[in-house]
């Protein structure tokens, strides 16, 4: 049997030897392989560059923040559910101050028509009005101009409202004294726009409200020696103690 033959070992200086004949790294050596190396893309290594500028993403705009807020928000199954809105007094319209032109023509109407307390009759140029079941011959007597005047009131220059609470105060005063057939002279408009008798038309409303009321009879358009149709003739209840008038 053959026997095998044994590898001579290298003495330990001989590898040593090797060692120091390479010192540097392989890739020293070979100066191609260091090229196509370092030539390689970084990303390969896994090493991001330092001066890399990140880009921010833009911010979200308002309606952006609100369709996020709302997109998963769903309607109410009950559908008789209400949010409930609050009134905004801002938005309430003004009322209107109340009209009292309005109000006096209302008033007359209703007095022409039968549904106040006093019959009148109105035309552009006579008025005349009386109580409810006054007495006819009275009446035509006051239209006549036969009772006698026992005093009178002029309202030119006054304004409505300043008319209105004259002819209340002289009114009540002639009752007070016992007087029965006073005159107001109303004027027929003449100076005021577009020539409409304004405190004519009023007289028949002023007379049939407030405290007035309870002591007036009746009233007519004055005979043209005391005004015309300028004027009104005025007749009261008689005060308590004062003789009757005779038809």
């Amino acid at each position: 049997m053959a026997r095998r033959k044994k590898r001579r070992k290298r003495p330990l200086c001989e590898n040593r030897a090797v060692e120091k004949r390479s010192p540097f790294n392989p890739l020293l050596s070979h100066p191609e392989t260091l090229k196509e190396h370092l030539s390689e893309p970084l990303e390969k290594e896994g090493i991001a560059e330092s001066n890399t500028v990140v880009e921010k993403e833009p911010e979200p705009t308002e309606d952006e923040i609100f369709l996020q807020a709302v997109g998963d928000v769903k309607p109410l199954a009950d559908k008789k559910r209400r949010v409930p809105v609050y009134p905004d007094p801002s938005l309430r319209p003004a009322h209107p101050a109340p009209n009292e032109e309005l109000e006096a023509v209302t008033h007359l109407w209703e007095l022409i028509h039968g549904s106040g307390e006093m019959d009148i009759t109105f035309s552009d140029e006579y008025i005349e009005g009386s109580v409810r079941g006054f007495d006819r011959k009275l009446m035509r007597r006051l239209r006549k101009g036969e009772f006698p005047v026992q005093d009178h009131l002029d309202l030119h220059g006054l304004t409505k409202k300043d008319a209105e609470i004259r002819v209340r105060d002289f009114l009540m005063r002639s009752h007070s004294m016992g007087l029965r057939c006073v005159l107001v002279i109303h004027g027929r408009g003449l100076n005021s726009e577009d020539h409409i008798p304004v405190l004519k038309e009023r007289i028949p409303v002023w007379l049939s409200r407030g405290p007035v009321r309870k002591f007036v009879l009746a009233f007519s358009t004055a005979r043209p020696y005391d005004g015309g149709t300028g004027a009104i003739y005025i007749l009261l209840r008689r005060k308590k103690g004062k003789p009757y008038l005779r038809p």
